[in-house]
């Protein structure tokens, strides 16, 4: 470990005093008030660890990023937040840091940079991660800094995070708080190498293991880290060994997994007792004649300066008042005023495929937009699987146009740190199935931001694949996964099934400020259709009546639009008319368009390729049973794809699929009743 004594004169080190001493002040409290019941969940302290984010913030200015973990609250105070607001989350209050929806672990403050810290292992070094790769682009200086355990460096974000930053020279600090054991695990078991600053040289990284007790030492390898990142070298590994002094979460059981001597030990070896003893000792020379504007010339003024100040906030804190419960369902997407847009155009007589049509529209936004890049595996020179960005790396170059390792986690968990922080990316990942790899980065990670934030940070970020049934490419390349998604608050999710209807809906999301995953059937990229040359966009949850009809109503979507057109053609020259309602989009749904048509034609059938528990099918017949029950003339009906995984064999995939013939009997059984 990295130990020194540097030349900071007495002023800067008292300063860095009176910032560690806010934090162990603000946790004694905290601890104090868990006891008492005003903590109504988790309270994770940092107590014993105030050296290191005091040591690598002293760097950091207002408008530099930084990531935490469940331990986040030394980070939010040492980065600039009022005791008062850290307080008061943790007592669920209104004037909290993050409005009362995060308590101990969800910590946001945007305005100081402070841009979450997270329950789960992992992701907030990869947002780190994503913030330096929207400085790079912007063409900015600043900085992002990832703090976390030592548990973390065992999870795939670590090495799928250090790798990103290592190949394309982030401007990110990666800093370690390796207090040595993982909730229970202790760190020697977890990890087959003994020390994780050694593991910066597979990344092509600068690896420091310090003291993480030494404020001083901290304070000096951070500096140079971020000079290092300001200036275009990229990123720091910094590795601080310390210790929690304190059980892992308040009234958690401590000592079954380690001793009360080893406790003892550790305390003794205090990163405040440490810098008091220095300062005591009179290093660093005379003091200031102001240390941060407070007149205090002392650690024992700094002590009863700091102590007034936690009690102030406390009294604060608990005087504040609850949030509002209306509240509980606001920022869940953007509520930011946006004019809508202008009715469609029609489509016209030109005719494009459905992948030109996507393609027209990532191009003339990318032409606008100089925030927008897209990230892929193949999407650089070599133009995507599906040619979805053919020609746009001559225009842009690899900055906007960045191919990936094959680390699905990793970039789209990049991606959403991106998006927090001023860019809009555009994940590529060819086939939906590949993105399952990084779903807890969409689910509890991008879908939460705005909510947790309060509306504060925005998520303008779009993933798009493949999805669907029919070409031979088994389980891993052919499901369809717009439920899943839909069932999480916080996503929009698209599934076009024209050309006309795929460009609209992609200008759409390349213009909102909400997640949008857009899922592309793979069998109708190739499909022609009108597309107008005019710019559109098509405004989420608008149904499109595909097919008007008097005798019944059929909801498709995706593949199954087409088949039932060709199914409804059919019955129309027997006399039976049927409308076909396109819901275009999954998450919104229109309800009402299904409705009307309902109330027009007394009976309804689903039509839906993915499988039937849970799914499209069985959320529009709730919908229509709860508000248009009395419109119905027979049961609703549901026809979905086979309750398996998809076979490779073309007969066997056909036979899980439905086909034309297979509506036109549902609909004539459903006319029957």
């Amino acid at each position: 470990m990295k130990t020194m004594t540097t030349g900071l004169d007495q002023g800067r080190l008292l300063h860095l005093y009176r910032q560690m001493q806010v934090i162990r002040q603000c946790e004694e409290q905290l601890a104090k008030s868990h006891q008492r019941g005003l903590i109504h969940g988790a309270c994770h302290t940092y107590i014993g660890q105030e050296a290191i984010a005091v040591g690598v913030c002293a760097h950091l200015r207002a408008d530099d990023a930084v990531f935490s973990t469940h331990r986040g609250h030394g980070h939010a105070l040492a980065k600039g937040m009022p005791p008062a607001e850290l307080i008061a989350e943790l007592y669920g209050r209104a004037t909290g840091c993050s409005r009362g929806r995060g308590g101990s672990m969800h910590l946001f403050a945007p305005e100081i940079g402070m841009m979450g810290t997270s329950g789960i292992v992992g992701p907030c070094i990869l947002q780190a991660a994503g913030a330096g790769y929207s400085f790079k682009l912007l063409k900015t200086d600043r900085v992002a800094v990832a703090f976390f355990g030592d548990g973390a460096v065992n999870n795939g974000a670590f090495h799928e995070g250090l790798n990103l930053a290592g190949i394309w020279k982030l401007p990110v600090l990666f800093v370690c708080e390796n207090n040595q054991y993982a909730t229970e695990i202790p760190f020697n078991y977890a990890a087959g190498s003994p020390t994780v600053a050694s593991r910066a040289a597979s990344y092509g990284l600068p690896g420091f293991a310090l003291d993480g007790n030494d404020v001083e030492a901290i304070t000096a390898v951070a500096g140079e880290a971020v000079q290092r990142a300001r200036g275009g070298g990229g990123a720091t590994l910094i590795e601080c060994k310390t210790y929690r002094t304190r059980a892992h979460a308040e009234g958690m059981g401590d000592f079954t997994y380690r001793t009360r001597e080893e406790v003892e030990e550790w305390k003794g070896r205090c990163p405040i007792r440490r810098l008091r003893q220095r300062l005591d000792a009179g290093i660093g020379g005379p003091v200031a004649s102001t240390v941060n504007g407070n007149g205090h010339h002392s650690p024992d003024a700094v002590d009863a300066e700091v102590a007034a100040l936690v009690a102030e906030a406390h009294r604060s804190a608990e005087a504040s008042p609850w949030p509002d419960p209306a509240t509980a369902t606001t920022h869940v997407y953007d509520e930011s005023p946006r004019p809508s847009p202008a009715p469609p155009l029609p489509p016209g007589s030109r005719e494009i495929t459905m992948m030109k049509a996507t393609h027209e529209a990532l191009a003339e936004e990318m032409a606008k937009n100089p925030k927008i890049f897209v990230l892929g595996e193949g999407i650089g020179k070599r133009g995507g699987n599906f040619k979805t960005t053919e020609g746009l790396y001559d225009l842009h170059g690899p900055e906007r146009l960045c191919d990936t390792p094959i680390c699905e986690r990793g970039f789209v968990g990049l991606a959403g740190g991106a998006a927090m922080t001023g860019s809009r990316p555009v994940v590529d990942f060819m086939f939906a199935d590949f993105v399952l790899d990084g779903v807890g980065e969409i689910l509890n990670q991008i879908a939460k931001m705005q909510y947790m934030s309060s509306g504060r940070i925005k998520m303008p970020i779009l993933l798009r694949g493949c999805i669907g049934i029919g070409h031979a490419a088994a389980t891993h390349h052919s499901g369809n996964y717009y439920p899943l998604y839909a069932h999480f608050p916080g996503l929009r999710v698209v599934v076009p099934s024209t050309p006309y209807d795929a460009k609209g809906l992609l200008k759409r999301a390349l213009n909102c400020h909400d997640p949008v995953l857009f899922l592309e059937p793979r069998e109708l990229l190739g499909i022609k259709g009108p597309v107008p040359e005019q710019e559109y966009e098509i405004e989420f949850g608008k149904a499109a009546v595909v097919r008007e009809g008097r005798d019944a109503t059929v909801v498709a979507l995706a593949g199954m639009v087409r088949r039932t057109v060709e199914a409804c053609t059919r019955l129309a020259a027997r006399g039976v008319s049927v409308e076909v309602i396109d819901p275009r989009t999954v998450s919104p749904l229109d309800s009402d368009t299904i409705l009307q048509s309902v109330h027009k034609t007394g009976r309804l059938l689903i039509v839906d390729e993915a499988f039937a528990p849970f799914g499209l099918g069985a959320e529009v017949a709730a919908r229509v049973i709860d508000a248009g029950f009395d419109d119905l003339d027979a049961p609703i009906r549901r026809l979905h794809g086979a309750f398996t995984p998809t076979p490779y064999s073309p007969p066997l995939e056909k036979a899980v699929v439905p086909q034309a013939d297979d509506i036109e009997r549902a609909i004539r059984a459903l006319l029957e009743e």
